[in-house]
């Protein structure tokens, strides 16, 4: 083998032929809308129907030795940024010249530091984490991180039926021998664990969990299998749903703090709206975000976390001294410090200058990325310069630039709604998220776990791949020696 392999080999040969293919598409498009591995069509929206979500036919290679580091290092990167999010000098250093040029960035910052100023209402912070990495051919495959989602960190419901989904069509195929090589996924579970824990010790039996959602949701499958799955395994938990309008319109404190939607308690908040600017139409939704940071309910994610979250932090902690700050033991700074890829920051100083410069002259190296979630937002390679160019040195503070990763590609078929049939056999490559819990306050992490997986494949050359952005497609990985 290469010392830099740039494929992957796909866990079937491929192509089939047509008339198997068309069979076991039609079986699994089927299967997959019947269990749920669906989302609301934007460009034909209705509340009563579903189209699948895009999916591989069959799962995509990825690394074992790589995916089994991702797994084992969850625990740390839940202790990071657990530490990270509770150190206020370093965020406000780290933020302060992002939130000059950011809006939306200072505006969470400044319910931070309102809240500081009054006091939190609840110590304990709930994280449901997911860090996503790519494998790196120019190191041998060896997994780097792309980002971590300390906010609305989805899939974790879908994706746990994209194992059974492809497990279904490799049986299909004659190919269950296959199915040892692809790891048991429980996100599902793993993630409500951490609301259902965070909901016991809130200690209040009759408070419920609210979810924080979008006025028109179209991941709704990925939403409503978490509430469905608490309910189900803990039918005395109440599950509400609302916007941040809504709550601005019927929400207030108690006397001792605590949250009131109506007449309800609420004992765990679970955002899975909140981290864009369009969720906020006015200032009602801001007003609405600082009265549940100021509460007694637990939040997931605190406003502290949220922050920590940022592109900013992420290029902040790629410094090698700075995981001292926050990791005491030697190895695990080392293990962390490994998946980081470069990061460099375009602040409006020497540093940031260098960077400008560096940018300008092999931008084909890097992507621009600017402080945003949801995918669709940053710059790839020759269209960096422009990019930056049209930015005044102190917009420049909202972007960070980072190292272009470039990750083995394999085949398969993706398999959309609406797709020509037979879908054909594509160039891919894949990103894996780890799925983390972590409970606790300044002092004590009393809750930390590794929840599970997700794997997004994109066509090989496209640059963004959200599955909600409607670019990638779920997947699972098929695990290679």
């Amino acid at each position: 083998m290469a010392e830099h392999p740039t494929t992957l080999e796909e866990c079937i040969a491929l192509p089939l032929k047509e008339p198997e293919l068309l069979e076991v598409t039609e079986k699994a498009k089927d299967w997959a809308i019947m269990h749920g591995a669906a989302m609301r069509s934007k460009t034909n929206f209705s509340p009563d129907s579903l189209n699948f979500a895009p999916f591989l036919l069959t799962p995509s290679s990825f690394p074992r030795k790589e995916f089994e580091k991702a797994v084992a290092l969850q625990t740390i990167i839940n202790r990071l940024m657990h530490n990270v999010a509770h150190d206020e000098e370093f965020l406000t250093t780290t933020l302060a010249e992002t939130i000059k040029v950011d809006e939306f960035t200072a505006n969470l910052f400044n319910v931070y530091k309102k809240v500081l100023a009054s006091g939190f209402g609840q110590d304990l912070s709930l994280g449901i984490l997911r860090s996503d990495y790519l494998a790196h051919i120019f190191e041998g495959n060896a997994i780097k991180q792309v980002e971590i989602n300390t906010i609305a960190s989805s899939f974790g419901g879908i994706s746990t039926h994209m194992l059974p989904l492809q497990s279904f069509v490799l049986t299909e195929l004659d190919q269950a021998e296959k199915l040892k090589n692809m790891p048991d996924n429980q996100a599902l579970a793993g993630i409500c664990g951490g609301m259902i824990r965070a909901w016991e010790i809130y200690n209040n039996p009759k408070a419920v969990i609210m979810f924080i959602v979008e006025d028109v949701t179209y991941n709704i499958c990925d939403q409503r299998f978490h509430e469905f799955y608490i309910r189900e395994k803990y039918p005395h938990i109440k599950v509400i749903r609302r916007t941040l309008t809504e709550v601005h319109d019927t929400g207030k404190l108690g006397l001792a703090k605590e949250l009131l939607i109506g007449d309800l308690e609420v004992a765990v908040i679970y955002f899975r709206a909140g981290y864009e600017p369009g969720h906020y139409h006015s200032h009602n939704e801001w007003d609405a975000r600082y009265l549940m940071e100021s509460s007694t309910a637990i939040k997931c994610p605190s406003i502290h976390y949220h922050l920590a979250g940022t592109k900013k932090v992420q290029q902040a902690l790629a410094q090698p001294e700075m995981l001292e700050r926050f990791i005491s033991d030697p190895e695990e700074i080392k293990a962390i410090g490994k998946i980081f890829t470069g990061l460099y920051s375009l602040d409006d100083n020497d540093v940031g200058n260098k960077t400008f410069e560096m940018a300008l002259k092999e931008p084909e190296r890097f992507v621009l990325k600017p402080q945003r979630e949801g995918g669709g937002n940053n710059v790839y390679g020759l269209d960096i310069p422009d990019a930056l160019r049209k930015m005044s040195r102190v917009e420049r503070s909202a972007w960070i630039l980072m190292d272009l990763i470039k990750p083995p590609i394999s085949k398969g078929y993706m398999v959309r709604p609406g797709g020509t049939m037979p879908p054909p056999l594509v160039e891919v490559v894949s990103e894996l998220g780890i799925f983390g819990v972590v409970i606790g306050d300044v002092d004590n992490i009393i809750c930390n776990y590794q929840a599970g997986h997700m794997l997004r494949t994109k066509v090989a050359t496209a640059n963004e791949g959200g599955v909600a952005a409607g670019l990638g497609a779920l997947d699972s990985p098929y695990l290679v020696d």
